[in-house]
């Protein structure tokens, strides 16, 4: 899918900028104190090592500090209007709801992982591709509860906080592990994919890591979290709708399951941002409008299987090709928010903050243009397929 705006808009959370190549930090430039810089080395090695991420010059704390108090202010506020978006846990589902019960007779525990098998035996590989990329994304949690814990002024600052801020995160991970547990206990029970290169891709894609660009502010934090969770609500809804139409209910349940924590998650972010253009306009405009010139940023990006260094290139490329998340859905995200926080009648902006309101209110119709040109290109490519280890080196077409 090279040459798609796909590899540079999308996926739930999809782009990674052209850069300096991360393999080495260089000293902090003096009149820069917040800056890391990343310079290019040659890799020695002689066997096949993670994808080299390409990233923008690295910035840290950005927020002025006196906006802190914005957050502070703000604690009651997110008591009342974030926290009841979490469900207790006596009300959540969890994965077993979904599962064969092991508490069964041996002879009924096997005959449900059998119906199990039988149903996902019609499902094509590069469903299971999609799926499987859902799943890494989800299960490498721990990378995106870190990265929330390092937005000022919201930080869970002891582990076990009492914050509204630290409950909300602590709380919103809680019920994310769910979708990871469920679906890769499916995917080991289906027998359709091979989970020793899937277990090795998750670890690989924690140890790398995630820069989203958010430079330890709140702000921007917020921002990419609504766009995040709005394309993970669209992405399993899609491969909720596919496992339905190849007559696996069972799965088409679970993957609208998730979709519907996805979409309440979104509206728990969404409304953060909301807030903050209430009470500090020009400051959220300017945030959503660094976010979208930074372009939003798959968290697995850097997903890597041992093998494949272009194996997130190629997931996005299927996902894209079977319409589980496109670049259309990228540019329906950012017209969706700008609609919900009414950014075009958005005032008392200072200057700045009108010049970002111009910016975001117009990209969209730019996005749309540059992927007709790229559509337009694809259709003149040859086809042409990716092995994935995930589904034990079956190709699949990419375009």
């Amino acid at each position: 899918m090279q040459s798609s705006v796909l590899s540079r808009f999308s996926h739930p959370l999809a782009w990674s900028p052209p850069g300096h190549i991360l393999t080495h930090h260089l000293s902090t430039p003096p009149n820069h104190p917040s800056l890391t810089f990343r310079r290019r080395l040659q890799p020695v090695s002689a066997v096949a090592s993670p994808p080299t991420p390409r990233l923008r010059r690295q910035m840290t704390h950005s927020m002025p500090p006196e906006k802190i108090e914005v957050f502070k202010s703000l604690e009651s506020w997110a008591s009342q209007w974030v926290l009841p978006l979490l469900k207790p846990v006596d009300q959540c589902w969890q994965p077993q709801d979904f599962l064969p019960d092991p508490t069964l007779p041996f002879d009924a525990f096997t005959d449900e992982v059998r119906t199990l098998r039988e149903r996902t035996a019609g499902l094509p590989d590069e469903y299971f591709v999609v799926l499987v990329g859902d799943m890494i994304t989800e299960d490498a949690l721990p990378t995106y509860q870190t990265m929330i814990n390092t937005l000022d002024g919201v930080r869970d600052e002891t582990g076990a906080s009492l914050c509204p801020w630290a409950v909300w995160t602590r709380s919103w991970t809680a019920e994310e592990k769910r979708h990871g547990d469920l679906l890769r206990t499916f995917l080991y029970l289906s027998g359709r994919v091979d989970m020793l290169m899937v277990e090795k891709t998750v670890q690989y894609l924690i140890g790398s890591g995630m820069d989203p660009g958010t430079e330890n502010n709140p702000y921007l934090g917020f921002v990419y979290t609504s766009f995040q969770e709005r394309a993970t609500f669209i992405s399993h809804g899609n491969t909720a709708r596919l496992a339905k139409e190849s007559g696996d209910p069972v799965l088409a349940r679970i993957c609208g399951t998730i979709a519907s924590d996805e979409k309440r998650h979104e509206n728990a972010y969404a409304r953060i941002v909301e807030k903050l253009l209430e009470v500090d306009p020009s400051g959220a405009m300017i945030a959503i409008s660094d976010m979208m010139r930074k372009k939003i940023t798959m968290p697995a990006h850097l997903m890597y299987d041992g093998r494949d260094p272009k194996l997130f290139e190629h997931f996005s490329a299927v996902a894209q090709r079977l319409g589980v998340y496109t670049a259309d859905d990228y540019a329906d995200i950012l017209e969706f928010l700008i609609g919900r926080w009414r950014l075009e009648k958005l005032e008392e902006l200072n200057a700045e903050g009108r010049r970002a309101q111009d910016f975001v209110c117009g990209l969209a119709p730019r996005i749309r243009k540059l992927q007709e040109r790229a559509d337009e290109r694809a259709r003149k490519m040859e086809p042409h397929g990716a092995s994935f280890s995930w589904i034990f080196n079956k190709e699949v077409a990419l375009l």
